[in-house]
């Protein structure tokens, strides 16, 4: 069936990524923001509680990753089915989409229900954090259909260029997470207080009530796609497709939570004090990281589409364009992690031995922002056009052949602040594989093109 031209084919590109990627950065920043205020009222509650987030951050980022990845996948399809003007195979993604959502959050229920407290005991023998931790991810990974959901229908506005759209459900989600967090966990109004319990409760509602939305938004404004009921069905072929593109996302992020659980042993070593000291850094670091991630978001569907619509000359302006936007919003990054660690650390109420641990790793890591925006941006374009290998090898090779063991070894010395060194150099060592594949990603492009 024949479509009008998308504004992905038309708009100038600066205009284009512009109207895209603004409403999507500002959402990520909220998501950065409520994910930030769980932490900040629960350090309130314990260092033990602080630490309980911080240790279930590996198992949320693998739900997280599945979802994300997956959301990329059925994006670009749609995407790149929507450049090459098919819109009934664009409508198949969409409903076969909704199928492979709902299977990725009954995978994460049964985990959440089962593995929660098996998980925590790998890491910790102190029986306050197990407690907490496996209360906190029993809820967040057993409710998980509400992200599972709100990533389905947020993609199907963000691969149609509905990004305003997409921003409203995330700002709802956000807001309801934000105000139910201080209610739930110290409990106002007369409810009692929940502690790690009630910031579970609030991100889970915020959740669901953010994907309800999503799904109306998309029946009620979103003419691109169609969804039907009864196309709501299992469809291999486009299953293929979607993990085809998604598989390398979803595993990259799987050996980010392995990064994550290997580098919170390491950090055992030393103390509990370095593992909240790690916590506090990534749930600030998603500040800077966020917003490059809806950069990448609003990037992703504008090279997909003009990659199928065969127009590199707006592919490449594009990237180029995210290039030089990420990169910026990385230095302002480093900027502030070098010249304001205290008063960020002191967020988590930090202590003087919190201090004396976080103020020389956030310095020392802040250092690998000088490389990351450009990694970022080139691995989510392999990904939108059909190289996604080149940014599992980059990922893989960075945290798992470089970051980790260079952790290890550094460890070895018994001086806490080299072990954050590691980070830093696994970013060169990114940074020189991201500028080798875009070459080739480039030369292959041209010849398909015949340019």
């Amino acid at each position: 069936m024949e479509t009008k031209e998308n504004k992905m084919g038309t708009m100038a590109e600066g205009k284009l990524l512009a109207t895209m990627a603004i409403p999507m950065m500002i959402s990520m920043l909220l998501q950065a923001l409520y994910n930030v205020v769980d932490s900040y009222f629960v350090s309130r509650v314990s260092q033990d509680a602080f630490n309980a987030l911080s240790l279930a951050f590996p198992l949320q980022s693998l739900m997280i990753g599945l979802g994300a990845g997956t959301g990329l996948g059925v994006n670009a399809l749609i995407s790149r089915s929507l450049g090459e003007k098919c819109k009934d195979m664009a409508d198949r993604v969409a409903n076969t989409g909704v199928v492979l959502f709902a299977l990725c959050a009954a995978l994460f229920a049964v985990i959440g229900f089962t593995c929660s407290a098996p998980f925590f005991r790998t890491q910790t023998d102190v029986a306050a954090i197990v407690e907490a931790g496996t209360v906190y991810c029993t809820i967040c990974l057993g409710f998980s259909f509400g992200i599972f959901f709100q990533f389905c229908f947020e993609r199907f506005l963000q691969a149609t260029g509905r990004t305003s759209l997409s921003m409203i459900t995330q700002i709802t989600g956000a807001v309801i997470n934000i105000v139910l967090d201080p209610i739930l966990i110290f409990g106002y109004f007369g409810l009692p207080a929940m502690g790690v319990k009630g910031a579970a409760i609030a991100t889970v509602a915020g959740q669901i009530i953010s994907a309800a939305l999503g799904l109306f938004i998309n029946v009620r404004y979103n003419q691109d796609i169609s969804l039907n009921v009864r196309e709501m069905r299992f469809r291999v072929d486009i299953t293929k497709e979607v993990y085809k593109i998604a598989f390398p996302s979803i595993l990259m992020q799987c050996v980010g939570s392995f990064l994550v659980y290997g580098m919170n042993q390491i950090l055992l070593t030393f103390s509990t004090v370095a593992t909240a000291v790690y916590g506090a850094y990534f749930k600030l670091q998603s500040f800077i990281f966020m917003p490059v991630f809806g950069l990448n978001n609003a990037m992703v569907p504008i090279i997909s589409y003009n990659y199928g619509a065969r127009r590199a000359d707006r592919v490449k302006k594009t990237i180029r364009l995210s290039v030089l936007t990420a990169v910026g919003i990385m230095l302002a990054g480093a900027f502030l992690f070098e010249v304001f660690p205290a008063p960020l650390l002191r967020i988590f109420d930090a202590d003087a031995a919190m201090l004396r641990d976080g103020v020389p790793a956030f310095r020392i890591i802040a250092t690998s922002y000088l490389f990351a925006g450009f990694c970022i941006i080139a691995g989510s374009v392999f990904q939108a056009i059909g190289n996604p290998m080149h940014s599992l090898i980059v990922s893989i090779c960075r945290q798992i052949v470089v970051l980790l063991p260079a952790a290890y070894l550094l460890s070895l010395t018994r001086r806490l602040e080299l072990v954050w060194l590691s980070y830093p150099i696994a970013e060169i060592f990114s940074l020189i594989l991201s500028v080798y594949f875009l070459r080739k990603t480039f030369t292959m492009m041209h010849e398909q093109f015949g340019e």
